[in-house]
């Protein structure tokens, strides 16, 4: 019988009491976003199914072994044909989860900087404090803090900065666990990194309850990240650029907009009084007034469209 009907069986359970409050155990799974980590997929697979019930592992279009392995060691794969980033991979883990009716999805990444054996601690977290997220946060502890290349302890203290949720440590952290509730009301939208911003950015708005632990972090691995921090830090500063300017479209673009027009219209009325008392008509003016009035009433128009559009789509939802 699939757990699907399975739950139907049992009845409508509130989706934010805790499975073992209605007489189940919950059913937890880990889900693993990868790209070629061929050489360390297998070590973070192993690790995690003694704790979960199920682990995914989603191939973001890798071209070594690392889907035939993950196969191999009975973790369920979903595939993407081509790279098309850790948004994506995660996003797809989410749809996967939701499928799957999971009570908890705890994500981690396949290339073995976070050890899964202290996903355990994640989950006596979320059990304990009925959080919607646990973040396994490497700068709680000092220990581990110290461990974490300057550069990157920089780069995501800067980052903390642009994903604005406060009191969070570590909003880049990739080791995390989801509840029922987070999993049903979090949709990732973004493709590259800035999803681990994004998500935390919209569990905010939503009032989520999101919680912090202390875990270890180890970046001596086979394939250690790539990411650059300036491109890291520019992808999540667009990221929340794009999410302020769905939230509010016409205050984001509107008030640019009617600020350019009024520019425009100052400009020309200094040019047509410039032209009425000299004869003299100002190139420059004429170019102030032409530019900010086209910028102004673009401006303006995207921000009806956008809150049109968002509009429509929260009456659909």
């Amino acid at each position: 019988m699939s757990r699907k009907r399975i739950l139907q069986d049992t009845g409508k359970m509130d989706k934010r009491s805790k499975p073992e409050e209605n007489g189940r155990k919950p059913y937890i799974i880990a889900c693993i976003p990868a790209y070629n980590e061929e050489k360390t997929i297998a070590k973070v697979i192993l690790k995690a199914r003694k704790y979960v019930d199920k682990v995914i592992v989603c191939d973001d279009g890798s071209i070594d072994m690392t889907a035939e392995i993950a196969k191999a060691l009975g973790a369920e794969v979903i595939r993407h044909e081509r790279n098309m980033g850790k948004g994506a991979a995660i996003r797809s883990l989410f749809r996967k989860a939701r499928e799957e009716i999971a009570d908890v999805m705890v994500t981690i990444d396949g290339d073995a900087q976070h050890d899964a054996d202290e996903i355990p601690l994640l989950l006596k977290v979320i059990r304990e404090t009925s959080a919607d997220i646990v973040i396994g946060s490497r700068f709680l502890n000092k220990e581990t803090a110290r461990k974490v290349p300057k550069y990157r302890y920089i780069g995501n203290r800067i980052l903390n900065i642009i994903t604005s949720v406060e009191g969070i440590t570590d909003t880049q952290s990739g080791f995390r666990a989801y509840s029922r509730r987070a999993i049903e009301l979090i949709q990732p939208a973004e493709m590259g990194f800035a999803v681990d911003s994004e998500i935390l950015y919209k569990a905010a708005k939503l009032n989520l309850k999101i919680v912090e632990v202390p875990v270890n972090v180890e970046y001596r691995v086979p394939k250690p990240s790539k990411r650059g921090p300036i491109l890291h830090a520019l992808d999540a500063a667009l990221s929340m650029i794009k999410q302020a300017s769905l939230k509010h479209p016409l205050i984001f673009y509107g008030m640019p907009g009617i600020i350019s027009l009024l520019i425009a219209l100052g400009a020309g009325l200094m040019l047509i009084h410039l032209f009425n008392t000299t004869r003299y008509f100002s190139l420059p003016l004429s170019i102030i007034t032409v530019g900010f009035g086209i910028a102004g009433a673009i401006l303006c128009s995207t921000g009806v469209i956008l809150w049109i559009l968002v509009s429509l789509i929260m009456e659909r939802k």
